[in-house]
């Protein structure tokens, strides 16, 4: 998520509490998202949330609409081959996130009658699908109360509540706290869920978040604490230039331009460095995102 400056000035103190106030701050400060829109349904909801981990929502967006588009339904994209998800998939990243996407359009067709399913234990039943995901369909995409969970949301439950200057590692707990912290009205406790998630993407943000703007800073127990440093080592900032990441991308857009296999010669002039290219190329065949010929040629799935 972008962090961009929220839309409107922080309130004053007050004494309502903090899940009212964060709410009543998000209805002026959110964001203007396409998968927020009130008639986005939970299949467009569930491929929002796999495209946006770990993927900025500036290039989640334009893809998101292209597929909506094309598969506008669980079924539409379980009849769809690996090949044309991975190529649709484009440049966002993590491609396996696009073939765990389609096995579970897959899994919803075949155990749910192509209808996303609203409880979380049968949302993470789904191929692919994590705690966070599967609160975040059940709470955005069906309006169930759920706690919901992410990074951001840690950050701000670590500062408002514990007085940390960063979220630690995740734990069980954390549901509780935000769960905790949710208004009483069901309806506002799930606007609260993706408020919280908001606040921690435009104001309370890592490194130095924008205390002046926060609706809640007369409660935070970091800033009442004179907002103490991070006390554990530094971020480290992930390089990609020269990574497996970048290899296996280079090779994938090899196969994707291609309109049939390719012999192992034409993934050369992707990757000079021939143990890498081999090691990566490995890994997407390990990973499924890439077939081998019996004539020895390489292919997407499919």
């Amino acid at each position: 998520m972008s962090s961009t400056s929220p839309a409107t000035p922080a309130p004053g103190p007050t004494d309502e509490p903090v899940g009212e106030v964060v709410v009543d701050w998000y209805a002026g400060a959110a964001r203007d998202l396409p998968w927020r829109e009130p008639d986005t349904d939970p299949w467009a909801v569930l491929v929002s949330e796999v495209m946006l981990q770990q993927t900025p929502v500036a290039r989640v967006e334009p893809v998101w609409r292209e597929w909506l588009a094309r598969w506008p339904t669980p079924t539409a994209m379980a009849a769809a081959s690996p090949a044309e998800v991975i190529r649709a998939w484009g440049k966002l990243g993590y491609p396996r996130r696009a073939l765990r996407l389609r096995e579970a359009a897959v899994a919803i067709t075949e155990r749910h009658a192509g209808a996303v399913p609203a409880e979380v234990d049968d949302l993470e039943a789904l191929p692919g699908i994590g705690t966070y995901t599967a609160r975040a369909v059940s709470c955005f995409g069906h309006g169930r109360r759920q706690p919901v969970v992410d990074t951001n949301v840690r950050r701000v439950v670590a500062r408002l509540v514990h007085g940390r200057a960063e979220a630690a590692p995740a734990r069980a707990a954390d549901l509780l706290d935000i769960a905790a912290l949710a208004p009483a009205d069901d309806e506002r406790a799930v606007r609260f869920s993706v408020a919280v998630m908001e606040l921690g993407a435009l104001v309370c943000v890592a490194g130095r978040p924008r205390c002046a703007a926060c609706p809640v800073r007369d409660r935070c127990a970091w800033r009442l604490a004179g907002s103490p440093a991070h006390d554990g080592p530094p971020r480290r900032v992930q390089r990609f230039a020269g990574t497996d990441r970048q290899v296996r991308g280079r090779l994938l857009d090899v196969l994707r331009a291609a309109h049939e296999p390719v012999e192992p010669d034409a993934l050369v002039p992707a990757w000079e460095d021939a143990v890498q290219r081999s090691r990566c190329l490995d890994s997407l065949l390990v990973d499924g995102l890439v077939v081998q010929t019996e004539d020895g040629r390489f292919a997407l799935p499919g």
